[in-house]
């Protein structure tokens, strides 16, 4: 039934009859989510479960009779995203299918960052590159102590100095001071 369901909702589905050959077909494939059931045979869910996050952050979803706190909070303890009991809405699932396949494809993607160039003359360092303890080595040309806002206050002073209105500062956020 959920196959079919999934299937007019057009999404690609791959039943596994067992753990074992779940954990071959994840194995020799790539998946945008898993829905695993916990009481299945040969290899527990809760060893797919393990198995799957061995190596992969796919998204999992359990759907199972299992109601217990103890079990849901294993499930979840193990890497599972969500947890759904028996009997549940078909409908409930699609959201949540939805909603795990979002996340992972939307909200997920690492923002592009540009690179921070310094150039002085011929000299062009890349600062994304360095750390703000590396920074202040080189800068004070002595070991980062841990003070993470020592930086940020020279720099405040400098422009104290150097601009007139200090509401309206003369830097551009991540360029640098404008002259």
């Amino acid at each position: 039934m959920l196959t079919n369901y999934l299937t007019t909702e057009n999404y690609e589905v791959i039943c596994a009859i067992d753990g074992q050959e779940a954990c071959a077909q994840f194995d020799n494939d790539t998946f945008s989510l898993v829905l695993l059931d916990l009481m299945i045979p040969e290899i527990s869910g809760m060893d797919v479960m393990r198995h799957i996050r061995k190596n992969n952050v796919v998204p999992v979803i359990i759907v199972s009779a299992k109601d217990t706190e103890a079990d849901k909070t294993l499930g979840l303890g193990l890497g599972a995203d969500d947890y759904m009991t028996k009997p549940f809405s078909v409908a409930e699932l699609l959201a949540r299918i939805k909603a795990n396949i979002r996340r992972t494809t939307q909200y997920d993607t690492a923002p592009i960052i540009a690179p921070m160039l310094l150039t002085a003359g011929d000299l062009v360092m890349n600062l994304s590159d360095y750390t703000k303890e590396q920074i202040y080595s080189l800068v004070w040309n002595d070991a980062y102590c841990g003070d993470e806002n020592a930086v940020n206050v020279h720099i405040s002073r400098l422009r104290s100095k150097i601009e007139d209105d200090t509401r309206n500062p003369l830097c551009a956020y991540r360029l640098g001071t404008r002259l």
